[in-house]
């Protein structure tokens, strides 16, 4: 397509008719891939005759294009730009982009970043002399900075030997750099291009020491130079002509951009040096010659700047931000801190104390935009630019290192603000004073509440300054009394009527008419409900409770306010069963909300909407778990929950994948059965594992296995779609997919276990593939970890049915190898002597049923030396199991006495029945099974997670799963190994006498344990199946 065409089309893409609209962006699709297509591109945008927002299209499609296409993310992907091309297009951006205009100029810049990481140095090796000899060119020096700044920024995060080429670039452009640094701060009156050039020296400069300094200038003498024109340029006042009156664009004005550049420079380099002791050897001289020479001047510049404030100046937010840091790093070093006290007190009461109050720019967001007021009080990104969190962690961390000099002179000086403030006249009292006395006193509460004589005051505090504040008549002191008191919802009153009083009078700040103190009060509400004692204190008010709640949540998106929910939900487990349907409806309703805002907001990863969407997810866990045991309330709640799922379990929810999970987890495990509406989720789930979502396997593992253990008959039946033939196309593929490490495939095996164990005689036809596609990927397995998960399909193919699996081993010529990898994987021990497999009760089941399958076989299928050898190994495994399951039971006696130790539960009925759990069998109902079952079901996903490799005791693979359900559970292994010699004794005699006489005396004891050990847990299992009916026709 020749130029005219082109420029036509792109016109056309403007049109505000959309069948043009449309038809120009399929020919610019048709073509995008043709010679000269990129190079044409690049004629128009830099053609100044050409309409302006023609070439605005040509530079987005421009980029667009370079981006998807100048170096394709997939090494397999065909190369779609010719290489003459991208020469052409090489050789001239370099001097296009600092000619066109700033709105073409920024994305030609990011095409620039694209080429710049995939070209240099390897196919751009003489962009560096460009920018070299650009830079001693006047006309020039602007571009070769731009480009500069881009070259350097791709090695700003850089380490190690990735970072080689940055020191390349600084020993070839720096000389000309700190030239042209030096002719810049001497011009009189410069205008604001000088500012623009000095802040691109500054961005490179930054990126090229961000993670280390480059040798360079370990020259005392080079780096003196630097630091002369940066000190010159932090003390030089800003030029005060041409700043903006409009606050947004003042804080942005060039020259403050410089000033802000050259803080963050000092700061970096005083964080990375400021600790002589963090330094390794060659890094230990520049750090005392930077202290020496340049810590303490930097202070003194700070200081002077922060001056400006207390005499009615301008700062805008990021500086004051990071001169504060400085100050706040400084704290702890004697040296610094030497310098800074003399200094302290009118740095703390009359500059620091000051952003800490409140003040007109708070009271106009107030006023005009509430909830953009409560989004930056409660936004961690804010904080990185808010003077008044430097100004708490300056507070802060003066009290925490220099305490004993500090806290009392602060504390006295808060304590004259309280007392003006009680004194004067309403017309006069200081309330954006007592608004910063009280930020102080809620910053420092760790302090406070551990340091005497303050600790003994603080219940007498909180009644004298804060309550009084819950009535204020302006509102940022009825939000920060709410606030100060959940700081000090835990300590311990005296008087109960305060503590009581502090509750409500939160609660009531809920029904504030302003909206910040609203949420100020949800958020202190939380700290009550996580404090109180008595929950009676907040029964009756529940409903109303909730209602505010709900209000709230229409009103703003904000994820503190989702915590305080999951923790009053936490805090009354099922007493929120009235309430679960309303709560699941609203919290829906809030995540759509979230949803859409933070794709309004273009996905960014600070968005408070995506933060809230997370939070909501997570409180409807929290109360599907408070309700677990009311499976009728699922059936309620699954209407509502069933969009969320669909939707977000496809790629659009990848980032609250993980909650969703545990949603569709609750919601396939406590229901009373699982819906066809549920069951079409399966399909979404195993296309999203095959395609993209590999990383969550783990825990989508949990709802498959929910599917095909509860639903074990529609799993079997159903063949539109058909879940077996789905389940094998999903494990089949993973497992052959040698792409896929072993760590990421471990839930496949637990799956092919979960269908064995389940679907036990009636899915022989799936036997064969399954033993074929594990044998397949044991060959090529290096972590141990998942041959254990391996061969424990084939211990539970043996359960299943040991003739046909025995048969089929043969067959695929294998039955030898994997018996003898089995029995050595057994034996195998660490160097302390602890088992190197199978760690895992359950490990140790499986095997056990495994091979005890066997044993039942006969001898023209089983020959008697291999009756022996699986013999002996069952013998070894059943006595290391039993060994595990008393010490597991003893350890989770010690550990539930330490949960009861010095706290008080609202439903004890827990109390133990004396019943022996030696063997893990549960003696208690079947809520307390389902009960442990909720309290691993979140755990689930961590059991494949291990990593097996390190030779130590600390039992790694000892997963959270020892009481997840499965058929299984009901079988006791030792009774099963009796009734098999039984049957061995019962159907050939001599058999039998074969094995026992070839028995040495050790392992005729343990088997005569063994035996003993099954009558002992006969008599269990018959006492429980007792004990069960009778509580169960009890209730």
């Amino acid at each position: 397509m020749d130029l005219p065409s082109l420029a036509v089309i792109l016109q056309a893409a403007l049109s505000p008719n959309p069948d043009q609209r449309k038809a120009a962006e399929l020919s610019l699709t048709q073509f995008q891939y043709a010679p000269q297509h990129l190079v044409r591109l690049l004629q128009i945008i830099v053609d100044n005759s050409c309409d302006m927002a023609v070439r605005q299209v040509a530079a987005i499609h421009f980029k667009n294009f370079v981006a998807k296409n100048w170096s394709p993310h997939d090494p397999d992907e065909q190369h779609r730009i010719a290489e003459a091309d991208k020469d052409m297009v090489r050789n001239h951006i370099l001097v296009f982009v600092v000619q066109v205009p700033p709105l073409l100029r920024v994305q030609l810049g990011e095409c620039l970043k694209t080429m710049i990481h995939a070209d240099y140095p390897e196919q751009w090796p003489m962009l560096l002399d460009w920018v070299k000899h650009n830079l001693q060119q006047d006309q020039q020096i602007y571009g070769a900075l731009f480009v500069l700044r881009i070259l350097a920024r791709k090695y700003e995060f850089k380490s190690d030997e990735e970072r080689t080429p940055v020191y390349h670039i600084v020993e070839q452009t720096f000389p000309h750099l700190l030239n042209i640094f030096n002719k810049l701060v001497q011009i009189p009156n410069p205008p604001i291009e000088v500012a623009d050039l000095i802040k691109l020296i500054c961005k490179i400069f930054w990126s090229s020491i961000y993670l280390a300094v480059p040798t360079l200038l370990f020259d005392a003498n080079v780096f003196n130079a630097w630091m002369i024109l940066f000190l010159n340029v932090l003390e030089r006042p800003v030029p005060s002509e041409g700043q903006p009156v409009d606050p947004d664009l003042r804080k942005s004005w060039g020259w403050w951009k410089v000033k802000k550049w050259t803080v963050h420079i000092l700061n970096r380099l005083y964080s990375r040096f400021g600790d002589l002791k963090l330094q390794n050897p060659e890094n230990r001289a520049f750090a005392q010659m930077f202290q020496k020479n340049y810590a303490g001047k930097i202070l003194e510049c700070h200081i002077n700047l922060l001056n400006v404030i207390r005499v009615g100046g301008y700062l805008p937010d990021r500086v004051t931000n990071l001169l504060l840091q400085y100050l706040s790093n400084s704290v702890p070093k004697n040296s610094m801190y030497t310098l800074l006290q003399p200094r302290l007190d009118v740095l703390l009461f009359e500059i620091v104390f000051p952003l800490m109050c409140f003040n007109d720019n708070d009271q106009i967001l107030w006023d005009e935009d509430p909830h953009e007021y409560v989004r930056k009080g409660y936004d961690i990104i804010e904080d990185l630019y808010s003077p008044r969190t430097a100004s708490m962690d300056f507070v802060s961390e003066l009290v925490r290192k220099r305490g004993k000099e500090i806290l009392h002179k602060f504390i006295q000086f808060i304590v004259e603000i309280f007392r003006r403030y009680e004194e004067a006249a309403v017309e006069y009292k200081p309330y954006r004073q007592k608004d910063g006395a009280l930020l102080a006193i809620g910053a420092l509460c760790d302090k406070l509440k551990q340091t005497e004589p303050y600790k003994s005051e603080l219940e007498r505090m909180l009644v004298q300054h804060v309550f009084p504040e819950f009535s204020s008549p302006v509102g940022h002191l009825r939000a920060k009394a709410a606030w100060v008191a959940g700081q000090y919802a835990h300590i311990s009153f005296s008087d109960q009527n305060n503590f009581r009083k502090a509750l409500h009078s939160v609660v009531a700040g809920l029904r504030d008419p302003e909206l910040p103190v609203r949420v100020d009060s949800v958020f202190a509400l939380r700290s009550f409900v996580e404090a109180c004692k008595d929950l009676n204190e907040i029964r009756p008010i529940l409903p109303q409770l909730l209602d505010e709640f709900f209000k709230l949540m229409n009103e703003v998106e904000n994820e503190d306010l989702v915590f305080t929910l999951e923790t009053v939900v936490d805090k009354f487990g099922e007493e929120m069963a009235p309430y679960a349907l309303g709560l699941c409806q609203n919290l829906a309703a809030a995540f759509w909300r979230c949803i859409n805002s933070a794709e309004e907001a273009d996905e960014e990863a600070d968005d408070p909407g995506a933060l809230a969407a997370v939070g909501c997810l997570r409180a409807i866990s929290t109360i599907l778990e408070s309700v677990s045991r009311l499976p009728h309330l699922f059936v309620q709640v699954e209407p509502t929950l069933l969009p969320i799922m669909r939707k977000m379990l496809t790629s659009d929810g990848q980032e609250v994948y993980e909650e969703v999970l545990e949603i569709v987890s609750y919601m396939t495990f406590f229901s009373p059965t699982i819906s066809l509406d549920m069951w079409s989720l399966w399909p979404i789930m195993t296309e999203a594992l095959s395609d993209w979502a590999i990383d969550f396997f783990p825990n989508i593992l949990v709802p498959l296995d929910n599917y095909i253990s509860r639903g074990t008959a529609h799993f079997l039946s159903c063949k539109e779609p058909d879940y077996q033939q789905s389940l094998w196309s999903l494990i089949s593929s993973l497992m052959a997919d040698k792409n896929l490490e072993d760590n990421d495939i471990q839930p496949a095996p637990k799956l092919i276990q979960v269908v064995f164990q389940n679907c036990r005689g009636q899915i022989d036809h799936w036997v064969e593939p399954y033993l074929r596609i594990t044998v397949e990927r044991l060959h090529r397995t290096e972590k141990s970890y998942l041959k254990c998960l391996l061969l424990e399909v084939i211990a539970d193919a043996l359960y299943y049915n040991a003739t046909l699996t025995l048969r089929i081993l043969h067959a695929l010529g294998v039955a030898a190898e994997i018996f003898n990898l089995w029995f050595q994987m057994l034996e195998q021990k660490k160097k302390s002597g602890v088992h190197a497999n199978f760690k895992r009760e359950n490990d140790k089941k499986v095997c056990c049923l495994g091979l005890t399958s066997l044993l039942a076989l006969p001898a023209d299928q089983l020959p008697s030396d291999a009756l022996a050898r699986v013999f002996r190994a069952t013998l070894d495994l059943l006595v290391a199991y039993k060994e595990q399951v008393a010490e597991n039971a003893k350890e989770e006696e010690f550990e539930d006495e330490d949960d009861m130790d010095g706290f008080e539960t609202d439903d004890d009925e827990d109390d133990a029945e004396g019943s022996d759990k030696e063997m893990g069998l549960d003696a208690d109902d079947v809520d307390e099974a389902d009960s442990k079952r909720l309290r691993k079901l979140a755990a689930q996903a961590k059991m494949f997670r291990q990593d097996d490799d390190s030779d130590d005791d600390s039992d790694d693979d000892y997963s959270e799963d020892e009481e997840l359900q499965s058929p299984i559970d009901e079988v006791d292994p030792f009774i099963l190994f009796v009734d098999a010699i039984k049957v061995i004794q019962a159907s050939d005699m001599s058999r039998f006498q074969n094995l026992t006489q070839t028995l040495d005396l050790n392992y005729q004891a343990r088997a005569h344990a063994v035996a003993q050990h099954a009558d002992q847990r006969r008599v269990e299992i018959e006492k429980e199946k007792l004990e069960k009916a009778s509580a169960a026709t009890a209730s």
